[in-house]
Formats: C-alpha cells, structure tokens, sequence
C-alpha cells in the first residue's frame, strides 16, 4: 500500500486527488497539506510513502518543503513529486536539484497521475516529456555545481557507468538501457544502484541533473558523450 500525502493550496483541488488516489486500491491517502510547513510535519507524522507537491503555496513554496524532506534523514525514503500548474514552470530545475523524484502538470490524465505515483513510488524517476528538453536547457543555460554528487562526479564512474548513465539521462528505463547495451535488466539495475551510490543520488531524477551538468550529456544537435 503506498501512502500518499496531498501537498496543495487549493482545497478543491486537493479533494479531487484524493479521491482519484483513494479510489486506487493500492494507494491510500494519509493526509494533506495546505502549506509546504504542513506538507513537511504531515511527511513525518503521517508515514507518508510519497508526497503530491504543488510547487505554489503560502508560507513555505514546494521548492523549499522539498529540500526540506529530502535534508531530513528521518523522512529518506519519502520520495516527492511535483504537480505544477504549467509545463513552463521556471520552478521545475530548482524542485528536481531539491530532491523532487519527478514532475507532471496538473492536466495529466487522471489515470497517467496514478501511473506516475506507482513509478515514483518504487524509486523511478518521471519527468513529463514536454518539459524535460526545456529542463535541460535551463540547466544548461545557468549551470551551478551538481548538488548530488559525490566526490569526482561522473569522472569516477566506469566507462560502462557512464554509457549507462548517459542513458539514464535521456530516459530510458532498465530494461531499454539492458537492450541498448546488450545487458540483462538485473545487471542494468546494478549498474544504476551502483552509480546511484557513487553520486550520492536519491534517485534517477538527479541522476538526470547530474549528467546535463556535468557534461556527460548535451541536447540532441550539440552531440552527446557516454563513454
């Protein structure tokens, strides 16, 4: 059973996502928010799994009460993901450097949302597909130090941790990375964890930062490297 916690300032809207996660027989509403400093008490209080976080709301932004839960040892396992009105949210590079797994806009279909906290939940990341090039664009655009890497970054990576990151980047999951390199998915997923480790990630979702950050990675026309 995945234990949700509803971060949003709208109480309608937070009615709406609990009962669409409550009608999952998966999943199980245990609490929500209506500010970031409710989101964060409520994360620890309530055992939540996962939190469903507006990235706008009064007192504490997403942003923060993301940083906040994923600085929080206690709460290592409650994993974030960011709901945001527009896929153009400047926000959005800011909440996945904070430790969010992942992000969608409040438009996904009902079902694509429930889709999205089962992936999060089990340690993937997910990014909506309109937004991630312009992610990576910002990220590239104003740079700052990878906030999730252990010492060396991705230069203390294998050559084939680095092909497997470079992929990881651009969105593959296990079982497509394991194809592309003529892996099998269980040693896909370790070379993952192991990278994971190395970087000091909480999830893929920083694994991607990481690699736009460091240069590992460039947008498609600029080339990329995985070697």
């Amino acid at each position: 059973m995945i234990r949700v916690l509803l971060a949003d300032d709208q109480t309608l809207v937070r009615a709406a996502f609990a009962m669409l996660v409550g009608s999952d027989p998966g999943m199980e509403v245990v609490g929500e928010a209506a500010t970031g400093l409710e989101a964060v008490a409520l994360a620890r209080s309530a055992r939540a799994d996962l939190v469903v976080m507006d990235i706008r709301m009064p007192e504490l932004d997403g942003i923060e009460a993301t940083r906040r839960i994923a600085a929080d040892e206690d709460l290592a396992g409650v994993k974030v993901l960011v709901l945001t009105t527009y896929d153009t949210d400047d926000h959005i590079v800011d909440a996945l450097r904070a430790g969010a797994s992942g992000f969608l806009v409040k438009d996904t279909r009902p079902a694509d949302l429930l889709a999205a906290i089962r992936t999060v939940a089990a340690g993937e990341a997910l990014l909506s597909p309109g937004p991630t090039a312009r992610l990576i664009a910002r990220v590239l655009s104003a740079p700052q130090p990878p906030a999730c890497t252990g010492p060396g970054g991705p230069a203390m990576l294998s050559d084939r941790e680095r092909q497997v990151l470079a992929l990881v980047a651009r969105g593959l999951n296990n079982t497509e990375i394991a194809e592309t390199l003529g892996l099998s998915p269980l040693t896909a997923k370790t070379h993952v964890s192991r990278i994971m480790g190395k970087l000091a990630a909480r999830d893929r979702a920083q694994l991607v930062i990481v690699a736009y950050e460091s240069g590992l990675v460039v947008p498609a026309g600029g080339g990329a490297e995985a070697n």
